[in-house]
């Protein structure tokens, strides 16, 4: 396999802004082909080299690698089912008609809850600054999005949500009986050997309690409201007034560790692992077929007709997803490969959008590279 074309793309990006670093991993029939870091770990205040280990905020690829994954755990130790209604767990949500909401309905996207809301801002003002983090702030959040009204009726349009993912996790810790952040070190990162994965909660950072990761840690962004750069503290403004645990974002991973949790999971799809059953994570890698045109399996996209992040060289038969921070996961199922490359585009600004165009173009120099 020949990756000049790959690394070349990669250098040009760093020199170009796309981001300021990245580190790509390739993995073919559960074998990792490729792992390289390009660039700068940061610009600011000092610049650093970015090297493979680099552990990243994953911003929405929290949805698929914790959550989703959560729910698995739930539903395959008999706690819950895929179409029970969220008011079973959670009677105060089925106001203003989502009662008939389910959790298939948040793990697709097709709830009809809004896409997103900014109630970080309601958390966030002076006289209220002193409850951002608190069990307090995250519950007006939760209570928040209990009242919300739909855009639309559930199972009828898919429209990306956070607000979805914010109650599924939320019904993680309520029928798993502890935080969202405990329980998914204690059924998923653990017991997979997942060392450099988690969630970064804001009061232990704050007792220093929690190592923030030293240099091991992605920079973010340099917060105009929070007035500094955002490092090993979750980007996300909601996540980060709920305490930087949340089941729409605020995990950290890196390439490695991510390898080892779609290797997990594939070998559950192939019955050569009992962590998840065979027909669970089938399901939740197949194509929701509820909502017509939609391209989203459960907790996991998949690649869009045209226009596609993943590009034209992976099958109707991958999933993936992205994360605003910059990183995103592609896996093709049918051709046994996958490519994970993470990145801080944010760093030092949010407002660097060269990713989008980026992203197509170096998934289709792997997949001709990789030949898979």
């Amino acid at each position: 396999m020949d990756f000049h074309s790959v690394e070349q793309a990669f250098e040009e990006a760093v020199a170009e802004g796309v981001f300021p670093g990245a580190v790509v991993l390739i993995g073919r029939e559960g074998e990792v082909v490729y792992e390289r870091a390009f660039g700068w770990r940061s610009l600011a205040p000092a610049k650093t080299v970015m090297r493979p280990e680099v552990i990243f905020d994953l911003a929405s690829l929290t949805k698929p690698l914790a959550t989703a994954t959560a729910i698995m755990v739930l539903v395959r130790d008999g706690k819950i089912r895929i179409d029970d209604r969220v008011t079973r767990f959670l009677p105060t949500f089925g106001v203003f008609g989502k009662s008939p909401v389910t959790i298939r309905h948040l793990l697709t996207h097709t709830s009809g809850l809004a896409a997103w809301r900014p109630f970080y801002q309601e958390i966030a003002k002076p006289a209220k600054a002193e409850s951002i983090g608190s069990p307090r702030a995250k519950n007006h959040i939760l209570s928040r999005v209990h009242r919300e009204k739909l855009v639309n009726a559930p199972g009828t349009r898919t429209v990306y949500s956070d607000l979805g993912f914010m109650v599924l996790g939320e019904i993680v810790e309520l029928v798993g009986g502890c935080a969202l952040d405990r329980f998914c070190d204690d059924h998923i990162f653990k017991p997979l050997g997942l060392r450099s994965t988690s969630f970064f909660e804001l009061s232990k950072l704050r007792a220093r309690t929690m190592d923030s990761g030293g240099d091991l840690i992605a920079p973010t962004e340099d917060c105009p409201w929070r007035k500094k750069i955002l490092y090993g503290e979750v980007h996300d403004d909601n996540a980060y007034a709920m305490g930087g645990v949340a089941g729409h974002a605020g995990l950290f991973s890196s390439a490695a560790d991510i390898h080892r949790l779609l290797g997990c999971l594939d070998r559950c799809r192939n019955g050569k692992d009992d962590f998840l059953p065979r027909g669970l994570v089938e399901q939740f890698l197949s194509k929701d077929m509820t909502v017509p045109d939609s391209t989203w399996a459960l907790g996991w996209d998949t690649p869009s007709p045209e226009n596609s992040s993943a590009g034209s060289r992976f099958s109707p038969r991958s999933v993936g997803h992205l994360g605003f921070t910059g990183p995103s996961v592609w896996w093709d199922i049918e051709k046994s490969c996958h490519v994970i490359l993470l990145n801080n585009r944010v760093h030092p600004t949010r407002r660097n959008e060269k990713i989008k165009a980026f992203r197509p173009r170096i998934h289709d120099l792997i997949m001709e590279a990789v030949k898979p």
